[in-house]
């Protein structure tokens, strides 16, 4: 009986393998067959993961401007987003980070040996702290990436930014999208 039933089963799916087949090449020519419509026809749905997070950044970008009919391609600079998002995975991965606490600040060094990843911590914490105005921020160069001070003498302020870390501070809030869109369309948010 147990072999009759696996038969059966094995029948039923080499069945459906061979009939999902000839549905999907019943004259059709597949060289005219855009991916996605493949993709669709294969898996019965299309992925939305692109595969890389700088990819998809730079694509969800690159979609809104071909959305917007009031693009000016004369302005959309896609590489200098690519460069930017190349310096958010530096500071993001390569990065060495330190954090030190006062009763009047919480201080984060933020460092590499790596000239390149110096190079992305300067850029990127510097017009960070110039996009939030820089009024409680205080930032330093040195020879190997930054000291950023951040002002507070409230003890919870203190404790969250210690808890969020500097990785934490530095990805608060949603304005790194609207920054990645101006930086595309040409524009300097700096």
């Amino acid at each position: 009986m147990i072999v009759r039933v696996l038969f059966l089963n094995l029948m039923i799916f080499i069945a459906a393998g061979v009939m999902a087949e000839a549905q999907m090449n019943h004259g059709m020519d597949h060289s005219e067959m855009n991916d996605e419509h493949q993709n669709a026809a294969i898996f019965g749905q299309i992925p939305t993961e692109p595969g890389q997070s700088a990819f998809a950044a730079i694509q969800e970008i690159v979609r809104l401007l071909e959305a917007d009919q009031n693009t000016d391609w004369t302005q959309v600079n896609i590489e200098q987003l690519r460069q930017h998002l190349i310096d958010m995975e530096n500071v993001t991965l390569r990065a060495r980070v330190t954090t030190d606490r006062t009763d009047k600040d919480v201080r984060f060094g933020v460092s590499s040996d790596d000239p390149d990843v110096i190079n992305s911590i300067q850029r990127m914490v510097s017009s960070h702290v110039l996009a939030l105005g820089g009024t409680n921020e205080q930032i330093r160069q040195i020879a190997d990436g930054v000291v950023l001070t951040l002002k507070s003498t409230d003890a919870q302020q203190q404790q969250k930014l210690v808890a969020l870390g500097f990785i934490g501070w530095l990805a608060s809030g949603m304005q790194h999208q609207t920054h990645h869109l101006a930086l595309a369309s040409g524009q300097n948010p700096h």
